[in-house]
């Protein structure tokens, strides 16, 4: 059994919507991301949950000052009009029919797959408050999770406002969240000009090339 969460506005009441899910999967079971109408993305989330499809909204939380001036923390969808649904091609049309979406995400062909390592660590993430949307220029090292549940996921390394975000790249939909995480967990991506500067370092004697992921972004800027 799963647990798919609806967000509203904190200090209300959230409702968790339970969904029974299949006998077992199937061999192109997986999560994909689906496009909706603008707003729709709770709904969507609700309709998916009353059909039995686990579906998963990464949200984060904002403050926001009302008429009355009273602040208000709201939990909105991280990634505006998507959500993900983990589906296979039996069920494929039963979300696609769903009121409110408007295509399944992939190519021509068929939808795509988002990885299950990606939604792990949104979820990981969303559950600990440690993810925001990222619009910026996407400029930094390439890193990736050196450990975990969510070993092998790759993204860039940024500095903001004086600490670390890793920032994941959903590439199919292209959005992007910044998460913040430990710098121990993350290790740098090499590419050949890189492996080639250290060799020419060590070389050289001079073996304090920064290869730790902080000090990387550090010296990056």
């Amino acid at each position: 059994m799963s647990t798919a969460s609806i967000m509203t506005p904190l200090g209300q009441d959230t409702c968790s919507l339970k969904t029974q899910g299949a006998a077992g999967p199937t061999l192109d079971e997986g999560w994909y991301a689906v496009f909706t109408i603008p707003k729709h993305e709770k709904s969507v989330l609700r309709y998916l949950d009353m059909r039995g499809i686990e579906a998963f909204l990464p949200t984060y939380e904002t403050t926001r000052l009302w008429r009355n001036r009273q602040r208000v923390t709201l939990a909105l969808p991280l990634f505006p009009c998507y959500l993900f649904v983990r589906a296979s091609r039996t069920n494929y049309g039963n979300v696609r029919q769903s009121p409110g979406v408007i295509r399944l995400v992939g190519n021509q062909r068929e939808p795509l797959p988002v990885g299950d390592s990606a939604i792990e660590l949104l979820r990981a993430s969303v559950a600990g408050k440690k993810i925001e949307p990222y619009h910026d220029l996407l400029v930094g090292t390439r890193v990736r999770v050196r450990n975990g549940p969510m070993q092998g996921v790759e993204g860039v390394l940024i500095r903001k406002n004086n600490a670390l975000r890793f920032v994941l790249s959903i590439e199919m939909i292209n959005q992007h969240a910044a998460i913040e995480m430990d710098a121990e967990n993350l290790e740098p991506i090499l590419t050949a000009s890189s492996r080639k500067d250290r060799a020419e370092v060590e070389a050289g004697g001079h073996r304090n090339f920064p290869l730790h992921p902080a000090a990387m972004a550090a010296h990056s800027r």
